[in-house]
């Protein structure tokens, strides 16, 4: 366990889902690529049943899952609906694999948005291949409907490394979103036509207008 995960584990996660993850999920990881066995939800029931019968439905598991996922300790390899099973998914563990390097200003220092915020770049190319996003690419417009969107909830506060992993999966869903325009597609991603990085009037305007609602 290094310093990383103890310290998303030391956060608002629940009693179960810290004993899901220490327990049942972690220890089928790959320490090199971080990447797990295929749940088995019969075998995580009877861990998590130890002592008294509460975990009965396959929906209670799906809920200590996507916990562990909101607080970055989780990611899916492949594009999962919320209301069905997670049981037979392999999982990606980031903090397992994510370098240690800077630690204190990527897991320790929660802040909300600002409109100046960008992803920190190296760790930004590190959770793109971890969850294998094949366009590493993106429109600066990409950062300011994100910043937007967040600015608009001044309560939510993350650490660096959860803002940049939350933009990569929110590419992630709008490259796989339909009525995304493709030059290719490669398994079950779309990809575009390598984007130029320019900024913009929009963007700012954009950002400008959700600023405004703190």
């Amino acid at each position: 366990m290094n310093a990383a995960e103890l310290k998303a584990l030391q956060g608002n996660v629940s009693n179960d889902a810290r004993v899901l993850y220490c327990l049942g999920i972690r220890p089928t990881a790959n320490p090199n690529s971080g990447i797990t066995q295929a749940l088995n939800y019969k075998t995580l029931t009877s861990l998590l049943n130890s002592t008294e019968q509460a975990y009965t439905r396959g929906r209670q598991i799906n809920r200590l899952v996507l916990e562990l996922n909101n607080h970055g300790l989780i990611d899916f390899t492949t594009v999962i609906e919320s209301e069905k099973s997670f049981n037979k998914q392999k999982l990606l563990l980031p903090l397992l694999v994510l370098p240690t390097d800077d630690y204190a200003s990527l897991h320790q220092q929660k802040q909300g948005i600002t409109d100046q915020w960008q992803p920190t770049q190296h760790l930004y190319e590190q959770i793109v291949k971890l969850v294998g996003m094949l366009e590493k690419e993106y429109y600066n417009e990409e950062v300011g409907e994100f910043v937007a969107y967040w600015l608009g909830r001044p309560d939510a506060q993350f650490t660096q490394y959860q803002w940049t992993h939350k933009f990569v999966l929110h590419l992630r869903k709008s490259r796989l979103a339909a009525g995304y325009k493709p030059t290719t597609q490669i398994g079950t991603q779309i990809v575009s036509k390598k984007p130029e990085v320019i900024a913009d009037d929009n963007t700012k305007k954009l950002v400008e207008k959700y600023r405004g609602k703190h």
